[in-house]
């Protein structure tokens, strides 16, 4: 079921794009139809820096049972790190 919903996000952090590494400042979720995963519809996940322009982008389309693992895994993840570790700053 395509929502048309979008939920966007500023983000902090960085993506390896097919130009390399670049600073990650935006995020997309919505669900659609994806462009190359084989399934009718997907989650689809966008990390982006519009200021570099259109090469600074990380697409991801997920199942709904991938995406829900996902974010389980980063919940389990986050939950494990040392406290103040998952917030530090490098």
């Amino acid at each position: 079921m395509c929502t048309y919903i979008t939920e966007k996000i500023e983000l902090d952090g960085a993506g390896k794009g097919g130009t390399g590494w670049f600073t990650l400042s935006e995020g997309a979720v919505y669900v659609d139809h994806p462009y190359h995963a084989c399934h009718e519809h997907t989650v689809n996940i966008d990390f982006t820096n519009p200021a570099e322009g259109p090469s600074a982008r990380v697409a991801v389309e997920l199942t709904e049972e991938s995406a829900l693992a996902l974010i389980a895994a980063i919940q389990k993840a986050l939950s494990s790190a040392p406290p103040g570790l998952a917030s530090a700053h490098h």
